[in-house]
């Protein structure tokens, strides 16, 4: 692995290169003063040309944007990047190789509307292809990754749009990796867009090519069938946004006259509460003052930048009427209450259902309205048709008694709430066909389990935890009564935020064994949800899950703690992604034994990493494992030292992982320590997954 990453960096010296030597090719922009490449610290916000203007653009209709964006208090609310869409480029590029400006359009190049929009205190974003054309057939960028990404960083660009029109049946993953090495190469933080309309699933890609977000749909268009149809085809993609990568949606049609003022509401309502860049497409030389104050809604644009563990994601479904929700960083919860019916309907969810049970009274705050109420766990709202009801709920009542201490089957718990797709969710059996599968065994891959969930996608349990649990473990998989179908996908959240996901599980595999640390959570969720297939055979089983419970107190990941030092066999020890090949997989999200854990540690060895406890922490928790990128290949040695003393160590570890558990109380220092197996460190691409301390 680290081979093939030292061929990547060679390819992209020589392409610099070869630029060093020949005077006309655009030289690597300065990086001092610029931020280096990397995540995003949240979703962008600002303007694209094409939903209103498509070709008809010009320099002047980017400058007076740039002056609007300050005019109206925009650059304020948060709205920074001013983006030029296709249509930019002249038809043939120079005689170095470099793409130019359209000579009418921009006759005064596009440095000097990077310096123009740059006085105002934004950014200047820009297009390209990953093809051979633009969607508009002017020329794009496959095979002139290199010089067209040197060109761009010299103009002092900040941000890329790459579309996906003529691109010759290559690959999507090589296509977009080649620009996204390109674009780390310049050393200039670019914002990079991927554009390829949802197909070859760039949630999956996307940040291993360098993306900060990537779209999953079509285009957009200005009317409710389309806002909705977008919608639609984000319900099950909830697990790939993680703080820094996005899904994107689509760009936002607000004011662009298509839709009426309570669908201009909605629409930037659900688009916020998905984590969804929100980039403007109306005119902003004559905007209305209604729609100002859509987009200026500092609640709501409050909802959209928080990351509070996950983006928001569909919890209820009722036909016209549906919940969307969000976990928010302070604890409180983003919901939105969305009427698709042609008239008003009351919309209703509880605060269990939200992730917020366990209190015995709750704060809400209209986020358009400003109107607060409190509750003992009910949220509704008579909503106008094709309208929402934004509201932001907080737990404000005393806590229930936490489970007492203990390992507890959750088939046998107490449910703060469950929703399924098809009958109830079922205890100590599967969730087949009511007349005839309910009551079977629940059975996965030919192992049979006497206790567990039986459910149907998609589906949802939450439980309290009082933050008195350290440990979830089960094993999951579609039941065997299904044969060879069905399909979903496996996801654990605590107090709203993901732990973890599995890969889509399918009829006939063997179980996957799904492990999460809990400590400091009040509430569990254990969500399936279709694998994006049809739900008809998705009967889901959660085998023998189990809660460890008796340790209280606050907990908190390694990842998002100072670390007092860190030494690392390949580069540094990376938080919360993998620590893969530099120019490739760095940006992975942490994967052992089929489970996807979006907080944790890549390191490989001989690596050690150092965390101040101070005597203040009781547990460390983790999944220790080898990540999947190596295919198979690496075998590590995990340890846990404390004050000099080790107190744990695991056996050599290769594909299967384990579960890490240990006692801390009183400790001064803590260090993860990571050592090559007997087989040389090659592919030791060393996960210390769910990181966790009970503190």
């Amino acid at each position: 692995m680290k081979l093939r990453a030292a061929a990547v960096s060679l390819v992209v010296l020589a392409a610099v290169a070869v630029a060093s030597v020949n005077p006309g090719r655009a030289a690597p922009a300065n990086a001092a003063g610029t931020p280096p490449p990397g995540p995003i610290a949240a979703p962008v916000m600002g303007w694209n040309s094409w939903n209103r203007f498509g070709c008809n653009i010009d320099e002047n209709l980017i400058r007076a944007t740039a002056d609007a964006i300050v005019s109206t208090g925009l650059r304020e609310s948060g709205y920074t990047y001013v983006n030029i869409d296709d249509c930019w480029m002249a038809s043939t590029r120079d005689a170095q190789g470099r793409l130019q400006p359209h000579p009418t359009r921009f006759p005064g190049g596009i440095k000097a509307l990077a310096d123009y929009v740059h006085a105002r205190g934004l950014k200047l974003g820009i297009y390209s292809s990953a093809g051979t054309l633009t969607c508009a057939g002017f020329p794009a960028s496959l095979d002139h990754e290199v010089v067209d990404a040197q060109t761009w960083a010299s103009w002092g660009i900040d941000l890329l749009k790459y579309d996906n029109c003529n691109n010759q049946g290559r690959p999507a993953r090589d296509r977009y990796r080649a620009m996204g090495d390109a674009l780390k190469a310049t050393g200039r933080h670019i914002v990079y867009s991927i554009c390829n309309w949802g197909l070859d699933d760039p949630w999956l890609f996307g940040p291993e090519t360098g993306g900060s977000y990537w779209r999953t749909t079509g285009d957009i268009s200005d009317n409710w069938g389309s806002v909705t149809s977008l919608l639609d085809q984000q319900r099950g993609l909830e697990p790939f946004a993680r703080k820094g990568f996005y899904n994107d949606p689509d760009m936002l049609e607000v004011g662009n006259g298509g839709l009426t003022q309570t669908e201009n509401i909605a629409h930037f309502s659900l688009w916020a509460l998905l984590s969804s860049p929100l980039l403007l497409g109306n005119d902003l030389r004559s905007v209305s003052a209604s729609t100002l104050s859509v987009l200026r809604n500092a609640d709501v644009l409050a909802v959209n930048q928080d990351w509070g563990g996950s983006q928001g994601r569909l919890v209820a479904d009722a036909g016209d009427a549906e919940v969307w929700a969000k976990p928010m960083s302070d604890g409180s919860t983003a919901v939105v209450l969305f009427n698709r019916g042609a008239t008003t309907a009351t919309v209703a969810t509880t605060a269990a259902a939200l992730g917020l049970g366990g209190s015995s009274a709750y704060a809400l705050r209209d986020l358009w309205t400003g109107a607060t109420a409190t509750s003992a766990g009910a949220v509704s709202a008579s909503v106008p048709s094709h309208g929402v009801v934004m509201y932001r709920v907080t737990r404000s009542g005393s806590l229930s008694a936490a489970p007492v201490a203990g390992t507890h089957q959750v088939s046998d718990l107490s449910w703060l709430a469950s929703s399924n797709g098809w009958g109830p969710a079922e205890r100590d059996r599967a969730n087949g066909e009511q007349a005839a599968g309910d009551g079977a065994a629940l059975t996965v891959g030919g192992t049979a389990f006497a206790k567990g969930i039986g459910v149907h996608a998609d589906s949802a349990v939450h439980l309290y935890l009082g933050r008195a649990c350290r440990t979830f473990t089960a094993q999951v998989g579609v039941d065997g009564e299904v044969g060879a179908n069905g399909s979903a996908r496996f996801q654990v959240y605590g107090d709203g935020k993901l732990l973890a996901y599995t890969d889509v599980k399918t009829g006939g595999q063997a179980p996957t064994r799904l492990t999460v640390g809990t400590a400091g959570y009040l509430t569990l969720e254990l969500r399936v949800t279709d694998a994006r297939t049809g739900i008809d055979y998705d009967h889901a089983d959660w085998g023998a899950p189990t809660l460890t419970c008796g340790s209280a107190g606050t907990g908190s990941w390694v990842s998002d703690r100072a670390w007092a030092s860190s030494s690392n066999g390949w580069g540094p020890a990376e938080r919360d992604q993998s620590n893969g090949e530099q120019a490739v997989s760095d940006g992975s999200v942490l994967t052992v034994g089929g489970v996807h854990y979006p907080k944790g540690i890549g390191a490989h060895p001989a690596s050690d990493v150092a965390v101040t406890l101070g005597g203040a922490c009781t547990r460390f928790t983790a999944v220790a494992g080898v990540d999947t990128e190596t295919a198979g290949r690496g075998s590590v040695v995990f340890s846990v030292v404390a004050d000099g003393t080790t107190l744990f160590t695991s056996p050599t570890v290769t594909t299967t992982p384990m579960a890490v558990d240990v006692d801390v109380t009183g400790r001064g220092t803590l260090r993860l320590v990571v050592a090559g197996g007997a087989d040389g460190v090659e592919y030791d691409h060393a996960d210390w997954a769910d990181a966790r301390l009970l503190c």
